[in-house]
């Protein structure tokens, strides 16, 4: 994979997740998929339990993701991204912003591994006014 294609992945895989559509989240995975996150207390494997995870995930928050940075791997088969988001209640009340990175292995235009990193005590303002 080449910068201009990461790109166009990383605008396609953010576009989804922004539109917190767990079927057009899950077709930017492949089948055996592995993702973790600072919430999921372990890894998620598979399209079946990522669908059950976003299902959750997306009926507790609004959230909007925005690419900051992204660096494409040596060896071409992922990136890191450097990414903005911003959480709140789908009730409404103050958004949160976090600043986090997420470590992608893609194969065949899809992504295979998807770890995220960020300060989950970020969301403790968004935890104490539920």
């Amino acid at each position: 994979m080449d910068r201009e294609r990461m790109l166009a992945l990383a605008d396609k895989f953010l576009g989804a997740w922004n539109s917190q559509d767990a079927e057009r989240v899950v077709s930017c995975y492949t089948a055996d998929l592995e993702y973790r996150d600072p919430n999921t207390r372990g890894p998620v494997r598979g399209t079946d339990a990522m669908r059950r995870y976003l299902s959750k995930l997306f009926g507790r928050w609004q959230m909007h993701w925005s690419l900051r940075e992204a660096y494409l791997f040596d060896d071409g088969r992922g990136c890191a991204v450097l990414w903005r988001a911003t959480f709140r209640h789908p009730q409404g009340g103050t958004p949160v912003a976090i600043d986090g990175m997420d470590f992608v292995e893609v194969r065949d235009d899809r992504i295979a591994r998807n770890e995220v990193c960020f300060d989950r005590a970020q969301l403790a303002p968004l935890l104490a006014a539920a």
